[in-house]
């Protein structure tokens, strides 16, 4: 994605905005997926009770500019201070062996 496009400057934007940025589909509240929902529970565990989420579904250009930005096929995607960790999987797996929590400066559990 070229760093000039008007959806790339959006998106990276958003990801600089906040330390714990969670491109997601639905919301926090009201996730839409399954591995979405996964996301913020595995967020939750980790301490982080307010993430800021982007629900691609309310917006097409974010959903198929945020797999160009990250080159990650898949949603949801975190990123925390700008750095792009990766999808459900990842998460759950970095959350399994303490990585996760290092990573959001919370105590492992």
């Amino acid at each position: 994605m070229n760093p000039t496009d008007p959806t790339h400057q959006r998106i990276e934007k958003i990801v600089k905005s906040s330390d714990v940025v969670l491109f997601m589909k639905g919301t926090a509240q009201f996730p839409m997926c399954g591995f979405s929902g996964r996301a913020i529970q595995v967020l939750k565990a980790c301490g982080v009770e307010q993430p800021t989420t982007v629900n691609v579904l309310e917006d097409e250009e974010i959903r198929s500019g945020i797999k160009e930005y990250s080159n990650w096929p898949t949603i949801p995607q975190l990123y925390v201070k700008g750095e792009f960790i990766g999808g459900s999987d990842i998460m759950m797996e970095m959350y399994e062996n303490g990585e996760l929590q290092q990573v959001l400066g919370a105590p492992a559990a």
